[in-house]
């Protein structure tokens, strides 16, 4: 059954435009990967300043995989670890990772 994972992103206020931006300009970037599902980056409405990167893999292989090849592609193309790249919008990060045991979906009529 497809795992999930949620990576837990602590954003500072001023930081919100950033980070969405950020992720907007790498929309599609997970989208072709072999056993990707899901993806949803979910905002704070209230309570917290944390945000939610929520990816479904079709298992964990399929993941790690990802983690291996494209997203560490990605992330060394854009740490600060250079003067040139931009610093991390996130002040933090912590990743959750579930196995999905149940699921719905709508009825339909």
């Amino acid at each position: 059954m497809s795992v999930v994972k949620i990576n837990v992103l602590t954003v500072p206020a001023e930081q919100r435009e950033t980070l969405e931006k950020r992720f907007a300009s790498r929309a599609h970037a997970v989208e072709s990967s072999d056993g990707f599902e899901w993806f949803e980056l979910l905002r704070p409405v209230e309570g917290t300043d944390k945000y939610l990167v929520y990816t479904r893999w079709r298992d964990e292989e399929s993941f790690q995989a990802w983690t291996e090849g494209p997203m560490k592609a990605a992330h060394r193309n854009g740490d600060a670890e250079t003067s040139d790249r931009p610093r991390p919008a996130a002040s933090g990060a912590t990743l959750w990772s579930f196995e999905v045991v149940q699921q719905a979906e709508p009825k339909q009529a």
